[in-house]
């Protein structure tokens, strides 16, 4: 449009004369309030288109601007803070906490089929992390309620006499509630027949389910047995993470 104006046409002084008028009228008039010559509506409204396209160019330029500066906080010169991830937390066997482990009154009365409360478990490393949740001595702390896949495995290394078959090996994940004593919520069973030539009898129990879990509620996990092979980070562990159903 400004090339069409500078454009010496037989016609560019009458549209300056157009303009003069458009120039002297009161803001708000319309269109066929400014001339009864129809070059000068015509005039009036291509300048009026072009001054919308303008402006709305203007307008989603300055919105992708305002987007970009939210996004990169550019006033500060950083980016804005990661957006946190959902709950999640997987633990692994510390090397030799076994002995460390056992009864404890914090994990009130188990049953004798698993009681022993592992208490050390190590959830900083390169095969563990806990995030979104809190970890203390042996128990998972849920901070944001939801639905949860809690799960666990214990690998067994019973060392048998002759031909013992072996205990019976119990693996239980806990659920305790704030203030209520503690729930059974999975529990796995496995009693082996190991060969009489072997050194030792190893077998690993595994469970899984998915819970409704509130804030504040805690998992553990306990044993019928410390016969555990606490030196292999990938053969025992313990972890949840929720899910968005």
């Amino acid at each position: 449009f400004p090339s069409q104006l500078k454009s010496p046409t037989p016609g560019s002084a009458e549209e300056l004369r157009c303009l003069q008028v458009l120039n002297q009228q009161p803001e708000g008039s319309s269109l066929e309030e400014l001339s009864s010559s129809q070059g000068c509506l015509k005039l009036a409204s291509t300048i009026k288109t072009y001054v919308a396209m303008v402006t709305e160019n203007m307008i989603r330029k300055s919105a992708v601007k305002e987007a970009w500066r939210s996004y990169f906080n550019t006033s500060e010169g950083q980016l804005p803070p990661k957006i946190a991830g959902k709950p999640s937390a997987h633990l692994t066997l510390r090397p030799q906490s076994l002995a460390e482990d056992g009864r404890s009154q914090r994990f009130g009365n188990l049953s004798q089929s698993c009681r022993y409360a592992i208490t050390h478990w190590g959830h900083s490393s390169l095969h563990s992390h806990v995030q979104n949740m809190t970890y203390r001595a042996g128990r998972l702390r849920v901070e944001q309620p939801g639905k949860y896949y809690v799960y666990s495995q214990i690998y067994f290394r019973y060392r048998g006499a002759g031909r013992d078959s072996g205990p019976q090996l119990v693996q239980c994940i806990q659920w305790q509630p704030a203030h209520s004593p503690p729930v059974l919520l999975l529990k796995g069973v496995g009693t082996k027949c190991w060969a009489p030539e072997a050194d030792y009898g190893l077998h690993a129990l595994y469970q899984g389910g998915l819970f409704e879990l509130k804030a504040g509620d805690e998992l553990f996990v306990s044993v019928s047995s410390l016969a555990i092979d606490s030196n292999d980070a990938a053969a025992s562990y313990f972890g949840a993470f929720r899910l968005d159903l």
